[in-house]
């Protein structure tokens, strides 16, 4: 079987080599040669014997003997609740559902608990009603605790939780988790991630606990058995628990610049050592699924790498759980698509994440089990793994486990747990003359962009993907950390503002200043360097408080170690909180003594990265390595640092970049007429593109600041359009740059509808229809009539030289 499938896997990288036409780059430094692993250069593991029984086999047994062709596929593969409905299950029998980050139930991603588990379980009866009577796995993102739901609660972010270096701690968060998401009715959460970030540019960094292998392999042990409980032959996971996913296999955090689903180019030594570690310990505890990762390794993307999804993780490592793709993953490999994709299933894929792609890639599924290109074999081991994740989870059977309660989320007790995480999160930087703790009856000034945002404390993964509209009220349970602070300084006989406006009211005896990231996930995320660069108010706020001789306390909010000279030098304490969830009061149990002076806990937390000295990276030599933080218990005074963060923090490159990833990227914004609706559609990755729709001939566009692009003309350069015409209409189609137009209308009737392409319009081509280059505030305007529907990926400037002749006719606005 391995060999057949090597052939599969071979066919779609030599498809894709042959393939003509604009495909997408992708990062390739080395041959897919040399991205096949040796299985004896990698840990052994085993799955527990406790993931199955003989009785448990035999019926898995019976049950694939009696299921249909059609009913096997469909355990293969997994929709969004967005865009599949409980009745769409009768037609096509899923073995999976799951919400993503943006997807709430009804459509509603500030939904109830009780909506929650009432959508899941109108999932469950349909499945149930559905050919082969097998019911559905439902999978989400509960990634620092049950996140989607309003009222969860939600622990610091696993960064922070690295930073706690408590194995204890992480098995009592995944149990309090698991509780909450079973409390809804889900049986399956799609963590811990066990990625070994080394390059903090990574926009997924704070996802990872550290850069230490050896912490990530102890609390990949202690987050499975927290989630799952120690499995129990012959009996199911317990009704306050659910399936862990080790995730993501393999060396997401260790890809070249940091560059999220991008490829690690690196040995199969540095593979094992550094990236490797935390999946022996999570088999052995039984995790019941691993997700494969969007990236590659060498230049193969792992949804298709036969010899580390097969020959590792299932044979070498000894997993017998499933192995589920990432949001439409599969379709990165070379020859796939989202819709068909043999390949990955040959692999050593068992379930497809097809959120939107389910239905056409339902039926290429099953054509290619019917023409042989998968193996009957290879499709009954992937059923056989799936239902034996069901069995352990108390799905099957006439009297299957009850999960629902949902007056177990956001218990007061869980709150608790999250609060002694956030305490123990803290890493003290600095505290130069004792400013902190904050002294009983201290007049306090609590301020920054940071001090009452709920949204950017949590982060990304809260509520929605990106996290960038969670508000307070989300969490009622919850209190902000400005809030908190002013609470505990008020218990301790002290006075405390919240809010900058109180910087020109009465002189505070120190100031606390709360500021850092805005919220992101993902790609999203991803930076060029680690100058954190604060905005204009809160520059202005720390000048004033320097002015005023104020003493001054900076709590600093990140989903990474960055590079903070500046802030350091201006602060007397300085502290890293990451992004520590919705219990504000753990910062004030170590931030603020009590009436009788003391704190209620001391600093605790060690750096899970080194902290930078500049914006460099990699790094010559940290300001501060792994493991290191200060404590009331031992202070140590720091000198100044440095302030040079010795790159070019030069914002030019904004000016060439217009839609990235279907963004708008500062200082650009669209402006877009009623004419025409937008929204964000999957084409490689989540929500990576924007589609146009032309309800009438109208146009948009994209305006900002007038940015001199004559050096971009003088060196050649293109405008490059990434885009697909998902429908043509009748009449003239233009693309305008200024006061330039160019007529695109016969190239995009020639443009095959459904591709992606990239189109590149010389610079000079716009210049001679008008556009002065010298002053440019609207890079980009598309005009098109009424029916069209198009999807952009990317429109930026490309330095590259181009040849290409101008496209249809030009003329001057």
């Amino acid at each position: 079987m391995r060999s057949k499938t090597s052939i599969a896997v071979l066919g779609c990288v030599l498809a894709a080599g042959l393939a003509s036409g604009p495909v997408l780059s992708q990062q390739t430094s080395t041959t897919p040669g040399e991205a096949t692993a040796n299985p004896a250069n990698w840990p052994k593991a085993a799955s527990p014997n406790e993931i199955t029984s003989a009785s448990t086999e035999a019926e898995i047994d019976r049950l694939i003997a009696r299921m249909t062709l059609a009913q096997k596929v469909g355990q293969l593969i997994q929709g969004d609740i967005s865009s599949i409905t409980p009745g769409d299950l009768v037609r096509y029998p899923l073995g999976s559902i799951l919400a993503g980050g943006n997807s709430g139930p009804y459509g509603d991603e500030r939904a109830s608990a009780d909506r929650w588990a009432q959508l899941v379980q109108s999932f469950r009866d349909a499945s149930r009603k559905a050919g082969a009577n097998i019911p559905i796995l439902f999978g989400v993102d509960a990634v620092h605790g049950h996140s989607n739901v309003p009222g969860a609660t939600i622990f610091p972010h696993n960064i922070g939780l690295g930073a706690a270096r408590d194995a204890d701690l992480i098995e009592r968060i995944g149990q309090v988790t698991a509780t909450e998401i079973a409390g809804t009715g889900i049986e399956w959460t799609f963590a811990p991630t066990l990625a070994v970030p080394q390059d903090p540019r990574w926009g997924r960094t704070y996802e990872g606990y550290t850069a230490d292998p050896a912490l990530v392999a102890e609390y990949a042990h202690a987050m499975t058995i927290g989630l799952q409980g120690r499995l129990v032959a012959d009996q199911p996971v317990g009704a306050q628990r659910v399936a862990a996913t080790a995730k993501h296999f393999l060396a997401d955090g260790g890809t070249t610049d940091g560059r999220d689903q991008g490829d690690a180019a690196i040995s199969e030594a540095e593979l094992v050592a550094k990236h490797a570690q935390g999946y022996p310990p999570a088999i052995d505890a039984g995790a019941l699924t691993v997700m494969a990762s969007f990236s590659s390794w060498n230049g193969v993307k792992h949804h298709g790498n036969t010899s580390l999804l097969t020959d590792v993780l299932k044979q070498r490592m000894g997993f017998e759980g499933l192995v589920v793709g990432d949001w439409n993953g599969h379709g990165q490999i070379p020859g796939c698509t989202p819709a068909s994709c043999p390949a990955a299933i040959n692999a050593g894929l068992d379930l497809f994440m097809a959120p939107d792609s389910w239905k056409a890639l339902f039926a290429s599924t099953l054509a290619a089990a019917k023409d042989g290109t998968i193996p009957m074999a290879r499709i009954d081991d992937a059923v056989r793994r799936i239902l034996r994740v069901k069995f352990k989870l108390g799905l099957m059977g006439n009297a299957p486990i009850t999960r629902g309660d949902t007056r177990l989320v956001g218990a007061p007790a869980h709150l608790e747990v999250a609060r002694e995480a956030v305490a123990k999160s803290l890493v003290l930087l600095k505290n130069n003359d004792a400013v902190l703790p904050i002294k009983p009856k201290s007049t306090v000034l609590i301020a920054g962009s940071g001090a009452d945002s709920m949204a950017m404390q949590a982060g990304g993964w809260t509520i929605s993907w990106q996290g960038t509209d969670t508000r307070a009220e989300d969490f009622p349970n919850g209190q902000t950390i400005g809030k908190a602070i002013a609470e505990a300084v008020r218990e301790s006989g002290g006075q405390a503002t919240l809010g900058a406006d109180a910087a020109a009211a009465n002189q505070p005896d120190v100031a606390i200043v709360v500021l850092g990231e805005k919220p992101y996930a993902e790609f999203e995320g991803d930076v060029p360097h680690l100058a954190f660069q604060p905005s204009a108010a809160d520059v202005a706020l720390l000048a004033r408080l320097k002015a005023a001789g104020t003493r001054t306390v900076i709590v600093f909010l990140s989903g990474r170690p960055m590079f903070t000279g500046t802030l350091i030098n201006q602060a007397d304490a300085f502290v890293a909180a990451w992004l520590p969830g919705t219990q504000g009061r753990g910062v004030a149990d170590v931030l603020v003594a009590g009436a009788d002076g003391k704190p209620a806990r001391d600093f605790t937390g060690r750096l899970p990265f080194a902290w930078p000295q500049d914006a460099r990276w990699p790094a010559e030599q940290p300001l501060f390595p792994i493991g290191h933080g200060l404590t009331y218990a031992s202070p140590a005074p720091l000198p100044p640092v440095n302030e040079d963060p010795r790159v070019d923090l030069d914002t030019s490159s904004q000016a060439t970049s217009y839609i990235v990833r279907g963004k708008i990227p500062a200082p650009w914004h669209l402006d877009i007429g009623g004419a025409i609706t937008s929204r964000a559609v999957d084409v490689a990755a989540q929500e990576d593109a924007r589609q146009f729709s032309w309800g009438a001939d109208a146009a948009f566009a994209v305006n900002g600041p007038a940015v001199d692009l004559s050096r971009s003309l003088n060196a050649g350069s293109t405008l490059l359009i990434e885009w697909r015409i998902d429908q043509r209409a009748s009449g003239p189609v233009s693309v305008a740059m200024g006061e330039g137009t160019i007529d695109m209308s016969s190239l995009v009737a020639r443009q095959q509808t459904g591709k992606l392409v990239e189109t590149r319009i010389p610079l000079r081509c716009f210049q001679t229809a008008g556009t002065k280059m010298g002053s440019v505030g609207s890079p980009l305007r598309i005009q098109a009539p009424k029916g069209l529907v198009a999807t952009l990926r990317t429109v930026r400037i490309d330095p590259a030289a181009s040849n290409t002749g101008c496209p249809g006719t030009s003329r001057a606005n």
